[in-house]
Formats: structure tokens, C-alpha cells, sequence
């Protein structure tokens, strides 16, 4: 038999008798499509990094069983963030890892991405075809992604991330806007040069709000008077203030400030997650999906940062609603004890990619309830304003 479901046949009555076949027929894939959206910003944002206007967003569908799954890479233009880049990740989806899985059926998105070969980094890219696999395979087993990967919730709490603003007026006047709208934690950027400052205005107008900035590896050890200073603020955390690749140096800050420190860009795996908080680097993790190579690595970084008693959250990196989704189902899982960055698309964009609102309400944002990520692209949408779009077969 070929373990393909016939129209009449009970899926319990074919499963019991060929559990194998069905298993590694569950997950086919047949085709795929790699598109390029520009969006404009509704508003100017501004971090450590510099200031952005528009999101480029690369998207990956994965076509099976007349079935489709989406993910939406993270990466820029340029390495800012992290290492990776659009055109190199597009490119080794292209010419390595869509040749590796395309015609080929998996038992579970974990044996595709293991299909994918141990090659370093990239994780991004390796992460837009893991997760568009984890999308697909739960709309074939009909039910939604959050469900899949062990979570427990019908919403979650969110926050809100906001750029550096012109004064500190500014900054408290957007503030108020956020906390009005019901938003369970503000977020400031910050950087060498404003950083207490926006603080301070913004702790004495708003006294009892959760507070935590991020810093984006702006500062060294040399700053660390500065940053000590904003122990006085109560803030919940202080997010990556040190390099990137830096868990000592970000170690031996933790011993100087009581503030506990959050690590975003130093975590890109469970491993990296395991040794920054075995040598006290930080005592919160900002848990990217896309950062660390996919759902099944983040549930990890997840599992470990539990077991040592630090809380996670999901961080954004505007995306559209396709990654959006993603985050949210993600953010079911126990240990997001913080509220995250998945905050109301409406917030970003005129018009999003999917054709199902991502709203939140007094600070909660229901998880979509249909199979999968429970949200669809918009079609239409795209094809008037696709830069990229190609399709790949067998």
C-alpha cells in the first residue's frame, strides 16, 4: 500500500493498521514558494541600531496534501541584528534546503529540519523552513500550532516595544498612550546618551507600570555606572546591553546591578540558553523563535530556562501577521511568564499580509483557534505588492 488516506477510509481504522505509513505521510511536501513584501511603517522607529521606515519580509510557503504552511523570516537587509542577511538566506533556501525536502514526505517537523544537514549557523533561514513545516503539519492534523507544541493558553499577555522618541515629553506622552490602550508592560529602547533620562520621566509619571529597556548591545563594561544608576527605577529588566556575543562580560554586569538582565541576541540556542544562565549572565531570556532555528529549539531554550527558574517572553522583530501568529501560538507554551512584544498588528500597519485580525484587548491577545497558525495570507494583497515571488517544484 502506497499510506495514502483514501476519501472513505477512517483515518483511526488505516492508522491502526499502518501506523508507519501514515506517520511519514502526515508531513509531505511538494512544492514551495518564496516571497518578498515591503511594508511601511505606520510610525518612525528607532533603536541602538538606527531608524526604520518600512519591514522587508521574506515569506516561505510549503505546499502538501492541498495544504498549505507559512513562515516569515526575521533577517534584514543588513547583519544588524544578527549575522544573517536576506539575500544569503534566501539563497541557501533556494540552493540547499528546499532541494533537501521538496518531494519527500517527513514523519514530523523534526525530522525534516534534521533532513536540512548540520550546517552552522543560519538559523533564521533554517528557522522560515522548520516553522512553515510546524504550520503545515498542524493544519494536517487539524488543530492549532499552539496546541501542538504543548501549550496551555487561550490568550496571552502582551506589552509593547517602543523606539527612542525626540524628548522626554515624547516619551511619556506615547507611554500614556500604550498603558491607556491596556498594554501590560512598556519597553523603551535606549542607548548610550538616553537612557536614564526617558527612564526617570517615565517611572515618576507612571510610578506602578512593569518597565524594562533594551539596550541592543549598545553599551560595554565601561558604562556600567550608567546603567547602574537605573537600578534606582524598578525596572523588571535590562535587555542585551552588552555585545551580542558577550556572556562573560554580561555576567560580570549582573554582579554590579541588581537589575536582573534579559538576554536576546546571546541566546541562538538551548546550549547558549543552558551556559548563560549556569554562569548567572542574566535571570530572564527573550525567546525568539527565529533567533534560535525554529519551534522545536525554542520549546528547548524554553524547557531549560524553566528548569533553572527563569521566566521567558516572546520578543518581536516587526513582523507581519504570518510571524505574529507564530509568536503568539509559541507564547502558550508555561514558563512565558512576561508579558511579550506580540502587541496589536494595527499598531504597525496600515493593511497586514493575513486576512485575520491580530488585535489584543486590555493587554491580551487571543490566540487564533483554527488549524495551524489559524490565520491565512491575503492573496490579493500580496500580488499587488510581492518584489519577490517564485515558486519551487520537484
Amino acid at each position: 500500500m502506497s499510506g495514502r488516506l483514501s476519501s472513505g477510509c477512517p483515518l483511526g481504522l488505516v492508522r491502526h493498521h499502518h501506523p508507519r505509513l501514515i506517520l511519514e505521510d502526515m508531513l509531505k511536501i511538494e512544492s514551495a514558494e518564496l516571497i518578498i513584501v515591503r511594508l511601511p511603517l505606520k510610525f518612525r522607529f528607532e533603536t541602538s541600531f538606527g531608524v526604520q521606515t518600512h519591514k522587508i519580509i521574506p515569506l516561505l510557503v510549503l505546499h502538501g496534501n492541498g495544504l498549505e504552511g507559512v513562515a516569515e523570516g526575521t533577517m534584514e537587509a543588513a547583519p544588524m541584528y544578527r549575522e544573517e542577511t536576506i539575500a544569503g538566506a534566501l539563497n541557501l533556501i533556494k540552493e540547499v534546503f528546499l532541494p533537501r525536502i521538496l518531494g519527500k514526505s517527513f514523519a514530523n517537523p523534526e525530522a525534516l529540519h534534521d533532513a536540512l544537514g548540520g550546517f552552522r549557523g543560519n538559523k533564521m533561514a533554517r528557522s522560515m523552513v522548520e516553522m512553515a513545516a510546524w504550520d503545515l503539519w498542524a493544519r494536517t492534523l487539524e488543530v492549532p500550532l499552539g496546541t501542538l507544541l504543548g501549550g496551555r493558553k487561550e490568550q496571552v499577555e502582551v506589552g509593547v516595544s517602543l523606539g527612542i522618541q525626540a524628548d522626554e515629553q515624547a516619551t511619556v506622552d506615547i507611554v500614556r498612550k500604550h498603558v491607556e490602550q491596556g498594554y501590560r508592560r512598556i519597553k523603551l529602547k535606549i542607548k548610550p546618551g538616553w537612557d536614564i533620562q526617558p527612564v526617570r520621566a517615565t517611572r515618576e509619571a507612571f510610578p506602578d507600570i512593569k518597565l524594562t529597556v533594551d539596550a541592543n548591545s549598545a553599551y560595554t563594561l565601561a558604562d556600567t555606572g550608567r546603567l547602574r544608576i537605573l537600578d534606582e527605577y524598578d525596572l523588571v529588566y535590562i535587555e542585551q546591553p552588552l555585545a551580542w556575543d558577550d556572556l562573560p562580560d554580561h555576567a560580570e554586569l549582573q554582579k554590579r546591578i541588581r537589575t536582573p538582565l534579559c538576554l536576546d541576541e546571546s541566546v541562538a540556542s538551548a546550549q547558549d540558553a543552558r551556559k548563560a544562565l549556569a554562569m548567572h549572565a542574566g535571570g530572564v531570556i527573550n525567546l525568539k523563535v527565529t533567533r534560535v532555528g525554529g519551534h522545536a529549539e525554542a520549546r528547548r531554550v524554553h524547557d531549560i530556562a524553566e528548569a533553572f527558574g527563569a521566566p521567558v517572553w516572546c520578543g518581536g522583530m516587526l513582523e507581519s501577521g504570518i510571524g505574529r501568529a507564530h509568536n503568539i501560538h509559541l507564547s502558550t507554551l508555561p514558563n512565558f511568564k512576561l508579558p511579550g512584544d506580540t502587541s496589536s498588528a494595527s499598531r504597525y500597519w496600515a493593511q497586514d499580509i493575513i486576512n485575520e485580525p491580530l488585535e489584543a484587548v486590555d493587554g491580551l491577545m487571543p490566540v487564533p483557534t483554527g488549524p495551524g497558525t489559524g490565520v491565512t495570507l491575503n492573496r490579493e494583497f500580496i500580488a499587488k505588492i510581492a518584489e519577490l515571488h517564485e515558486e519551487q517544484h520537484v
